[in-house]
């Protein structure tokens, strides 16, 4: 038996930019795969349980395309939230969980959303580097704080790291093992979130 007899999934949609949040009870998602439609009608979030495993097909708002994402079906069914990101912007695109995690999470996804740029409005039609080029400039700078504290490593043992800039992320990335965590900078609460940090741990690579 799951802890959880229902999970929230959202996702925000593509075309409309609305948030879609639908409580569904575990049964049925297992019974047969799940379309869970946006009102607009434009995108909908596909799920299918399989062998050990959960598949997702994600409408993506920053891309605009869709993502096929999968979990272990006991993450699945008891993580209190799951984010799934698009890979090209570092947003995140789809969450499952109980309640109160995927509403705050959608509220914040919500934010970085209402910066992405519009391609119609802008003459050049090129995407800015960053979704917030202050939040990105704060959150980095946080960041080379607690690692001149040497507050940077990995669960593998080794404190070398690097570093990748993304449109709305920063990846810390292993030098010894390659693991990768990802930092999110596109809202002044990721701000707030890093600066309450003395370190960060990447979880190593087995």
């Amino acid at each position: 038996m799951t802890q959880e007899k229902t999970r929230f999934l959202a996702y925000i949609c593509p075309k409309c930019r609305q948030s879609v949040i639908v409580e569904r009870e575990v049964f049925a998602l297992a019974a047969a795969p799940a379309k869970i439609k946006c009102p607009c009608g434009k995108s909908e979030l596909e799920v299918e349980f399989m062998p050990q495993r959960v598949r997702l097909e994600v409408p993506c708002v920053a891309c605009g395309r869709s993502h096929t994402v999968s979990c272990p079906s006991h993450a699945f069914l008891r993580e209190p939230a799951l984010a799934f990101s698009c890979k090209e912007s570092g947003l995140d695109c789809c969450y499952v969980g109980e309640e109160g995690p995927v509403y705050a999470a959608t509220a914040r996804l919500e934010q970085a959303v209402d910066k992405l740029d519009d391609p119609e409005d802008r003459e050049d039609g090129e995407q800015r580097p960053f979704l917030d080029e202050l939040v990105m400039h704060e959150v980095l700078s946080e960041i080379k704080d607690i690692a001149a504290r040497g507050g940077i490593s990995c669960a593998c043992g080794s404190k070398a790291w690097t570093f990748r800039l993304g449109y709305s992320s920063i990846e810390l990335i292993c030098a010894q093992c390659g693991a990768e965590m990802r930092i999110p900078a596109a809202t002044a609460d990721d701000i707030d979130d890093i600066c309450c940090k003395t370190s960060l741990l990447i979880r190593g690579k087995e």
